[in-house]
């Protein structure tokens, strides 16, 4: 294999450039607060700043399963954090996730304590724990849920940070680099499909969150929806996991889980901000949109 453009480390790494690709603008090898910027804080008992990408799909999807279930303690304010526009480096943020990643929740429910959580794995676990639900309390059932939660938070870097980036977001396609990471995810696809082959869920027979936090990266990897590259990686051949994704997919609480903070795609599955459950209905950015351009909108003449 031949590369064009070899390349010789130096001796000591400095920061003095672009790296280039999408997300050049928002890269830096450094941590804490570019900019000042609060927070802003509703009515509910849990805030979460956040955006629709698969990490911030899997805590949205929890929230909505937990609302179903009754557990009004669970309602909460999605606020949009604009990734792409360095939203994650304002003081406010940066103060509840130190590392600059969404998603973040605060845990307002007793207002005079709030409790910060970052890390998706670490908030699906704190909403499992506080209400209950969808983690196995105890023995092998829970040791199996965990696995595979924690299977999802260690194997999806090399599924985005890898083969994601290097495939769709980098500047110049480097073929060692898509054959390495494209080798590595279908392995995983592959370690998914053969465990979903023996059980209906991840975990055994139950719905739990480790469906929650697997789905928005793999199940919509199989369904063609991540990085355009279902061909090249032969999605198809993973029937089980197919099987699984459509399952999934259908639970009303997951369709609603989808659409809050997501800013791509058609404009009625995208609910920008969500502080009461009559949001989906009303203020999907369809219906903005058909707001701002309605004559009424218009200012009087």
């Amino acid at each position: 294999m031949s590369n064009p453009t070899p390349y010789t480390p130096p001796a000591i790494w400095q920061w003095n450039k672009e790296n280039g690709g999408q997300f050049a603008s928002i890269n830096r090898p450094i941590a804490g607060a570019t900019h000042d910027k609060e927070l802003p804080v509703g009515k509910h008992p849990l805030q979460l700043y956040s955006m629709g990408t698969p990490n911030g799909v899997k805590v949205t999807i929890m929230l909505e399963e937990l609302l179903a279930l009754g557990h009004s303690g669970a309602e909460y304010d999605a606020w949009l954090i604009r990734i792409g526009d360095g939203d994650q480096f304002g003081s406010g943020f940066v103060g509840i996730n130190p590392n600059s990643k969404i998603p973040a929740l605060q845990d307002r429910t007793d207002p005079a304590n709030p409790v910060r959580v970052f890390e998706s794995g670490a908030i699906l676990m704190h909403l499992a724990e506080k209400f209950g639900a969808f983690l196995p309390k105890d023995g092998a059932a829970r040791a199996e849920c965990l696995s595979w939660l924690f299977w999802q938070m260690g194997s999806a870097p090399f599924v985005g940070g890898g083969f994601g980036h290097f495939y769709a977001y980098a500047p110049v396609k480097i073929e060692y680099a898509i054959d390495r990471y494209a080798m590595e995810t279908k392995r995983q696809l592959d370690v998914l499909n053969q465990r979903l082959a023996v059980t209906e869920y991840v975990a055994g027979n139950e719905y739990t969150v480790a469906d929650m936090a697997i789905w928005p990266w793999y199940g919509l990897m199989v369904k063609g929806e991540a990085y355009d590259a279902g061909e090249f990686l032969q999605v198809h051949e993973y029937t089980h996991v197919l099987r699984w994704a459509e399952q999934v997919g259908q639970r009303r609480a997951v369709q609603r889980g989808r659409m809050v903070n997501r800013v791509r795609g058609d404009l009625a599955s995208q609910l920008h901000e969500r502080h009461d459950a009559s949001d989906f209905e009303t203020k999907t950015q369809d219906k903005i949109a058909a707001a701002a351009s309605s004559p009424s909108s218009s200012p009087a003449r």
